[in-house]
Formats: structure tokens, sequence, C-alpha cells
């Protein structure tokens, strides 16, 4: 797998706003949000992309969407609603090769998946 800018950042060579850590992973706010809130949660295993999760480390997967549920929580806005999204590849959206997941809230996010 190839070096990426969350590689970067988890080494603190790129600068940015960590919002959570533990063993298995990292959290930082984005620097383009699509929403008030837009944090994504990045696991320290490197799987470029969804389809490179073999199923005996599902749990990774697991680990980023509990994390993210109780970082909503946490912050206040769990009961309101957000979203977790997670792509996977060119056509679905993913930029950077080292897989991630986006928690968006802080509005109402409408309607999304309606190709551009």
């Amino acid at each position: 797998m190839s070096e990426t800018i969350f590689h970067k950042i988890r080494r603190g060579e790129i600068p940015a706003d960590i919002v959570y850590e533990d063993e298995h992973l990292f959290a930082f706010r984005d620097i383009a949000p699509q929403a008030p809130v837009h944090v994504l949660f990045v696991p320290k295993s490197d799987f470029a992309t969804l389809n490179d999760v073999p199923d005996e480390q599902a749990i990774v997967v697991g680990r980023l969407a509990t994390a993210a549920a109780r970082y909503a929580q946490a912050q206040g806005f769990a009961e309101h609603g957000y979203r977790i999204v997670m792509n996977c590849n060119g056509d679905g959206g993913q930029t950077v090769f080292q897989i991630h997941l986006h928690l968006l809230a802080g509005a109402p996010l409408g309607r999304f998946g309606t190709p551009a």
C-alpha cells in the first residue's frame, strides 16, 4: 500500500485537528468540511480500500463505526442525527486510498447517492 496523507497526519508531519485517538484508530476534522461537523475516522492498520479488508479483520470497520457513534454521543449531536460514509474506489468517491469513515452532522443532511 502506498503512503497517504493520513500516514503523515498520524506521524505529526502534517498538522490536523485530532479529536480522538486510541490504540486502533484516530480521528480528525476534515479540512474541507461537507457539513458543520465533518470528522474522518482512520484505522491505524493499513487497507487501501474497503475491498482490501479481509474477513478476519472486519472488526476494523466496526471499530470505526462505533468510535464515530461514541464521538457523536460525546459531542451531543447523536440524538439529532448524523451520517457515516465510507467511499470505495474512484466511482465511489474515494480520493485517499487508506480506508476511512466520514462522520457528518450538525445540520439536516438531506438525500445523497445521486450521480453527479
